[in-house]
């Protein structure tokens, strides 16, 4: 009976690992999200006993991923690592977006804060915010910015400072960091907003220049670059995350643990170090805690795209 019933717990086991957990990634590699997925994948399998893959698929500013995701089966083993774009900016500035992000989709954990910096190249001659926002209005076309989407977290950062500041910036959209931060380099635009994943080596070689952040406080790894705010402009300020989406229906018993390896894995000094490094600031908490940070954005950024007149290019 005790070797039979080994016999089956071993077979039950080998089930569980078969089911490899898929963390959908809408960004291409490169950048904060993709970082997230790759550092925490490790930790996070060996908290659920079950192996773990970063699967890039990106494009449509997220939709691909999202669709993807939402279409999979609801037993935890397809994940959607969106951010605040995907549910807080999408549903606002979409106005047939073809998902709901607390309807289509269950909160998991809502896992780090992100920063963004406003970021020139080299030739470009502006040392400052102020000098930027004053340069654009010499342009009778204004300056060229990138991003990494319509609807990213990019281009709502550069849309709410030509709203606070009044500057002349002309969105140019790519398909995700990867792309744009070899257009600044190569001077196709002048501006780009992304994190320091992408941009602090260019930036310590002095080919870009990480003028401010968007984020309410000053980055600890170039904490000689001010915030948008001490910069000036008092309106401008985001509070950008990056977390977990379960398909709906997913069972809360499921969610719970999923959460918890999550979390654990986030907590341990090898992951939010790496993280930390990346740009990225550990949040954790529960699945209640980040469906309430979802809300909360929800609205945010509603009145943000209604006040800039932000518009899907």
């Amino acid at each position: 009976m005790r070797l039979g019933a080994l016999l089956l717990a071993l077979v039950v086991t080998s089930l569980a690992h078969a089911q490899a957990v898929r963390i959908v990634v809408p960004f291409p590699p490169g950048g904060g999200p993709d970082a997230l997925a790759r550092v925490l994948a490790p930790k996070f399998s060996e908290n659920l006993g079950a192996s773990v893959v970063v699967d890039n698929r990106p494009g449509a500013n997220g939709l691909i991923a999202a669709d993807n995701v939402m279409k999979s089966a609801p037993d935890g083993t397809s994940l959607f690592l969106a951010d605040t774009s995907h549910y807080g900016i999408n549903p606002a500035l979409r106005a047939n977006l073809p998902y709901d992000p607390l309807k289509d989709f269950v909160p998991v954990v809502e896992a780090t804060k992100s920063q963004l910096f406003f970021t020139v190249g080299a030739g470009v001659p502006a040392n400052s915010l102020q000098e930027l926002v004053a340069l654009s209005k010499t342009r009778p076309e204004g300056l060229h910015y990138g991003s990494s989407g319509s609807g990213s977290v990019a281009h709502l950062a550069m849309e709410l400072l030509k709203l606070h500041s009044g500057g002349k910036f002309v969105h140019v959209p790519y398909k995700g960091v990867a792309q744009v931060v070899p257009a600044v380099l190569a001077g196709d635009v002048a501006v780009v907003t992304s994190g320091p994943a992408a941009l602090l080596g260019h930036h310590k070689a002095g080919k870009v220049r990480m003028l401010a952040t968007v984020n309410a406080d000053r980055w600890p790894g170039l904490p000689e670059i001010p915030t948008a705010v001490e910069a000036g402009f008092p309106g401008v300020r985001m509070d950008i995350s990056i977390g977990l989406l379960a398909p709906a229906g997913t069972p809360p018993d499921t969610v719970r643990r999923l959460n918890d390896a999550a979390a654990r894995a986030l907590r341990t000094p090898e992951v939010s170090g790496k993280l930390s490094n990346a740009g990225l600031e550990v949040i954790g908490g529960t699945p209640q805690q980040f469906e309430q940070s979802i809300r909360a954005q929800l609205e945010a950024y509603a009145q943000l795209v209604k006040a800039s007149g932000a518009k899907v290019d």
